[in-house]
């Protein structure tokens, strides 16, 4: 199997940091910022998927 050109696979993008105005300060059972970090820990895995298919390449 061939690997993909890196313009086919691109680097993942890390997901955007909410404002701290994006909460409500509610309770929300799920926070913007629970979204954030559950988002920011699927990038970090998809990041070094993509760093052990493209090493070097950052």
């Amino acid at each position: 199997m061939r690997a993909l050109a890196p313009r086919q696979d691109p680097r993942p993008v890390e997901p955007e940091r909410p404002l701290p105005t994006d909460c409500c300060d509610g309770g929300c059972a799920v926070c913007v910022f629970d979204s954030y970090a559950e988002d920011m820990d699927h990038y970090r895995e998809q990041l070094a998927l993509w760093r052990q298919r493209y090493p070097g390449r950052d």
